[in-house]
């Protein structure tokens, strides 16, 4: 660039540095948001993939009880194995056994400690060999005696403990209250990829686990002095055969790693898209900043092409604002996310998904990521004003009004007819899915996910329209005004229908957070009501007991098994029925695949309870009869995905392998939340899973005073009428919709300050037009006036817009899932409130610039460009 334009440049910066300034936070809050997102993002999948820890790091081979998956070195071991029969054998130099029980840790407060990440608290026993103990001791000693238990780091920092604290664990089938002997770290983390563990000694284990002396889930083995771990896993596998699964430890951790980093890819991914919407945001904010600020400048640009700058020149100048600002927001941007993911992680650990064990990320795509996203943002936003800029005829220098020059109609509205198209594409491929795929979660996520870029299309598209929306819209408005305001109402319309882009500029801000809050608040009150409404149905009992705290999924942690027998004893209680669920696989018959390809494993939900009195607590559809054990019923969609018939004998594979079972009913749980696929009796649970997890205890009869005096004894559990219990469980069912809230909410406050600063943009740009009110006889209140009718008139146009894209974005999702979780029949009270919201806002953001256009000087603007 020249030197004279570079000098152009400085003096631009010089003398609008306020201009600048504002649009310069703009961009920064988009970067923030950016930065924010996937500094959070790094974090979590660092979090979830710390499978470099695994407490099988010093073992050869792993011998697991059971035979059914031989290839899948993820699955839990479904059957049994003495150690003996391991420990005998040549070539073995150690052996210690292991099971698993999941538990709840409390803490010394009562207050439940939220697992790392998505794992879950585990119960393992100490290994006190030292050939095969992966736990180092960072304090106290390892756990002697019953009673005593060593933790690993997370869960000591995360819940506050101390060598000597007592610590509460809740396991499937009792409570017990337990001393903290020691800390562990394993190979330097604070926690392993399955989450925390609990150490006890082996017996503790053993009995928890429900097995019989001698007998574990699996066994480490340690190899001999010159024995390979392929040639002892496979002389164990000879001798075991038929009783036993056999793999080196090497393939397990590999296996471990594989699978925790599968799952931290689909974690970053979820919040990937979600920070693509801030990318989308910060775009849509600085664009209309850039374009308010190029119209701002008009006239001095006028001169420039006047004095003979060119528009390429021009088109440079622009272009070099924002690289600056992009280069400014970017490296501030960046560094506030650092305080921005701390907020996301710690809003999200309240929610039960904890990722704290991860530090900040560093790496070059944490940092140069959304530096070069700043950057972009700004020169993509500065595209089409620079465009614009290097448009502007020298006559327009000759201007003394800030009045639009007419606009070319067929470019926006094939602008925006291309955009259309888009988004009718992403949804006409919804509508081609729902008609062709059968019904299931796979097919409901992916058409929402269409409809989703399609919305994310048709904002832009009306946001290029919104000129032509600016008279029909702000005319009433405008009359409104004139009727109440008198001469000031009517001075406002006609800066309303004078200067279109310029009130769609800070409409189109207002668009996008009402579409973006009213999109998720339409979907969230859809989805709950559709749950309570379903629940309230189902649920016959008129008391749940459930616990407080919750498992990293965002349910209510489990219950001890006891905890019915105590609701039974209560006072006026008729029945209480322990709800308990586990997962297993449908082995036989094998699921249909086509083509000849492999069979994906069918796993689902079993539900148990006691079917006695059953009736009494739930009202199912279909009212299947009371089973017996070795019976199973299916709900309705189960059986049709599974493709199975009431009386058919199937072979399912629970914890405790496999089980023959005969379909017996169908029924429907409408509310998904007490059986959603499958239900079978108390006995048939104890078979499948004996440490199946206890959900909730549902309750008829006593008062809510003496169920909670049965339970007071047990760490965590509350007592909760129909409604309470329902309302909860909804909140669990719709924690994902939840995760959205918070990027929504910095959605909403970027796309705020992007109207405002619109908004003062374009009380700056009429400087001249207020001054000569004044000058003419206007008094400060009517300027004020005039500016804030003209507010009124965004307020009505950018809500408008917004409310028209969320229900229609939801009535989309209606026809396109079927799911009648989807309704498009909104309370009537969100739109008055969400347009109340709108208007306090835009009001909010245009009292500022109403009182500086009011105090406008006469010879400032005499003066002003």
């Amino acid at each position: 660039m020249g030197n004279p334009l570079w000098l152009i440049a400085r003096r631009s910066f010089a003398d609008g540095w306020p201009r600048l300034t504002a649009t310069l936070l703009a961009a920064l809050g988009s970067v923030a948001l950016i930065a924010g997102s996937l500094q959070f993002a790094l974090r979590a999948q660092e979090a979830v993939a710390s499978a470099d820890a695994s407490e099988y790091h010093r073992a050869d081979v792993l011998v697991q009880g059971g035979t059914d998956v031989p290839d899948d070195p993820n699955a839990s071991p479904d059957g049994r194995i003495r150690l003996d029969l391991v420990a005998s054998r040549p070539g073995v130099a150690a052996v210690a056994g292991d099971a698993a029980v999941a538990v709840t840790a409390a803490g010394p407060g009562g207050r439940a400690i939220t697992a790392s990440a998505e794992g879950g608290t585990l119960l393992r026993p100490w290994v006190a060999d030292p050939r095969l103990n992966p736990y180092r001791l960072e304090a106290g000693r390892a756990p002697a005696a019953d009673g005593e238990v060593a933790v690993v780091e997370h869960l000591s920092r995360t819940g506050g403990l101390d060598v000597g604290d007592t610590l509460t664990l809740t396991l499937p089938r009792e409570t017990r209250r337990v001393t903290v002997a020691g800390v562990v770290s394993v190979q330097g983390r604070g926690a392993v990829a399955a989450g925390d563990l609990v150490l006890a000694p082996p017996e503790t284990v053993r009995r928890a686990a429900v097995l019989p002396p001698g007998v574990w889930r699996t066994v480490w083995v340690k190899a001999g002095p010159g024995v390979s771990a392929e040639r002892l896993r496979d002389d164990l596998a000879r001798h075991l055969e038929g009783t036993a699964t056999v793999r080196t430890a090497t393939s397990v951790r590999d296996a471990q790693a594989a699978a925790a980093a599968g799952e931290g890819a689909s974690v970053a991914g979820v919040i990937g898209m979600l920070a693509l919407v801030a990318i989308f945001v910060g775009l849509f904010v600085v664009a209309n900043t850039f374009g308010a600020l190029v119209r701002q400048r008009t006239r001095r640009l006028a001169l420039l092409g006047a004095i003979g700058a060119t528009p390429r020149q021009i088109h440079r100048l622009i272009r070099l604002e924002a690289l600056v600002l992009g280069a400014l927001a970017a490296v501030g941007g960046t560094a506030a996310g650092f305080p921005l993911s701390a907020l996301l992680i710690r809003l999200f650990a309240r929610d039960g998904f904890d990722v704290s064990a991860a530090g900040p990320q560093f790496g070059a795509v944490a940092l140069a990521a959304p530096v070069a996203a700043g950057i972009g943002v700004t020169q993509l936003a500065a595209w089409r004003a620079a465009r614009r800029a290097a448009g502007v005829p020298p006559v327009q220098a000759l201007r003394s009004t800030a009045a639009e020059t007419p606009g070319r109609r067929l470019p926006r509205l094939l602008g925006a007819s291309a955009l259309l198209v888009g988004a009718c594409f992403w949804w006409a491929v919804a509508v081609a899915v729902r008609a062709d795929d059968p019904p299931g979660p796979d097919r409901t996520f992916g058409v929402a996910l269409m409809i989703v870029f399609g919305a994310v299309l048709a904002v832009p598209a009306l946001a290029v329209l919104a000129p032509f929306f600016v008279a029909p819209l702000g005319g009433p408005v405008g009359r409104i005004g004139t009727l109440v305001g008198g001469e000031t109402g009517r001075l406002a319309r006609a800066a309303v229908t004078r200067s279109p882009r310029r009130v769609s500029s800070a409409a189109s801000s207002l668009m996008l957070g009402v579409a973006l809050v009213s999109s998720v608040a339409l979907i969230t009150v859809s989805v709950q009501d559709r749950f309570r409404e379903a629940g309230r149905e189902v649920m016959a009992a008129e008391h749940a007991i459930a616990a407080t705290s919750r498992t990293a999924e965002g349910a209510p942690a489990p219950l001890s098994r006891d905890v019915a027998a105590l609701a039974a004893g209560a006072p006026g209680v008729s029945r209480a029925v322990a709800l308990t669920q586990t997962e297993a696989e449908l082995v036989s018959p094998p699921a249909r695949t086509e083509d000849g390809e492999a069979p994906e494993p069918s796993t689902f939900l079993v539900s148990g309870a006691e079917q006695e009195g059953l009736p009494d607590v739930l009202r199912l559809g279909g009212r299947p009869p009371a089973l017996r054990t070795g019976e199973i019923a299916l709900a309705s969609t189960a059986m049709e995905q599974f493709g199975l018939r009431r009386g058919q004998e199937i072979v399912v594979r629970g914890p405790q392998g496999r089980v023959a079972l005969t379909v017996a009913a169908a029924y429907h749980d409408p509310s998904h939340v007490f059986a959603e696929q499958a239900l079978v009796s108390a006995a048939t649970m104890d078979r499948l899973d004996p440490n199946a997890e206890t959900r909730a205890v549902l309750v008829r009869g006593g008062s809510p005073d003496a169920l909670a005096g049965a339970v007071a004894a047990v760490p965590g559990a509350r007592v909760l009428d129909r409604d309470a219990y329902v309302h909860a469980a909804s909140d669990t069912l719709t924690r994902p919709l939840r995760a959205t809230y918070t990027f929504a909410g910095m959605a909403l406050l970027l796309a705020l300050f992007g109207m405002a600063t619109t908004v003062s943009l374009g009380v700056a740009e009429r400087t001249r037009e207020f001054g000569l009110l004044g000058a003419v006889g206007a008094t400060s209140g009517q300027i004020r006036s005039i500016v804030r009718w003209e507010a009124a008139a965004v307020v009505v146009l950018g809500t408008a817009l917004g409310l028209a894209i969320a229900t229609g974005t939801l009535a989309l999702l209606h026809v396109t899932s079927g799911s009648s979780f989807l309704r498009p029949d909104p309370p009537w009270w969100l739109f008055p409130l969400v347009a109340a919201g709108a208007a306090a806002a835009t009001l909010a953001t245009s009292a500022l610039p109403a009182r500086r256009a009011a105090a406008v000087p006469v010879l400032e603007a005499a003066t002003t460009e």
